[in-house]
């Protein structure tokens, strides 16, 4: 249940409506409840419980391991936290490419267990007949085109995408698809400015960018990436607003010393 059993406050209706106003989107990943809480009282409209969680939770080089039983657990982490923002969960790697069936099975399930308000899904012409019949059961997707990173070993790098025209024109006609289709956003991630700025343009839902400049409709990064808790990853998109591994270090360092030292706790600490 969210907090209080109360609805949460964004919602895909009142995204469309923030386009439409041209107020943008901010998003950001939470993979468990004291995270999510601190991103509800900061303002945030959007939490994305992330399959990122494979690389900055489970250590994992890719997002391809983690499971719908490992994503269910984390989406009903940040749920409890939150009553504001809308929280959408990354179906992982193998529930929904290939089988239309698993995928509305799967979807279903995430919903029911973990009560999130929304699933999204990696692709475009390739899955829009999962696309199809999770909407058809009533749940709300966002879609993610650009760079997708549960395809990372089809395309062997983590490079820019869609910059020759044939694959510009591919992504702009999947993100047609997918709005017809009935998603009610689209994540576009590590693509050239320009053709993210065309595609928030010729769409009515609202586009948010990872790496994908600032004519879209919102934006949304990694956490741990802009916090600095992650030292391993420096792309261009990422500005961090924060470096957290520092301060945490020095924390720990300054624990480990006190108690070496018997200085924790004093007399003031104990009973």
């Amino acid at each position: 249940m969210s907090v209080e059993g109360k609805n949460r406050v964004v919602t895909t209706r009142s995204l469309f409506e923030m386009k439409q106003r041209g107020e943008k989107i901010a998003m950001l990943t939470a993979y468990d409840y004291t995270m999510a809480k601190i991103l509800d009282a900061a303002g945030i409209d959007i939490i994305l419980v992330g399959d990122s969680a494979a690389n900055v939770i489970a250590g994992h080089e890719t997002t391809l391991p983690i499971t719908l039983d490992q994503m269910i657990y984390h989406a009903q982490s940040v749920v409890r936290a939150v009553k504001n923002p809308m929280v959408v969960v990354d179906m992982p790697f193998g529930t929904y490419q290939g089988n239309s069936k698993e995928a509305v099975v799967s979807a279903i399930r995430m919903m029911k267990e973990s009560e999130a308000d929304a699933v999204k899904l990696e692709g475009g012409e390739q899955v829009i007949e999962s696309v199809r019949r999770i909407l058809s059961a009533g749940i709300p997707v966002m879609g993610h085109l650009g760079l997708t990173p549960q395809s990372i070993l089809k395309f062997g790098t983590y490079s820019v995408r869609a910059k020759e025209e044939a694959e510009a024109e591919k992504l702009i006609a999947d993100a047609h698809l997918l709005e017809e289709a009935g998603c009610f956003a689209i994540v576009l991630e590590k693509i050239p400015a320009s053709l993210a700025a065309t595609v928030a343009a010729e769409l009515k839902i609202p586009i948010i960018g990872i790496g994908a400049g600032n004519g879209v409709d919102g934006q949304v990064l990694v956490v741990h990436d802009m916090l600095g808790l992650n030292q391993d990853f420096s792309p261009r998109f990422l500005r961090r607003y924060h470096n957290l591994y520092e301060e945490m270090h020095k924390a720990f360092r300054h624990y480990v010393k006190d108690v070496k030292a018997g200085d924790f706790p004093n007399e003031k600490e104990q009973y």
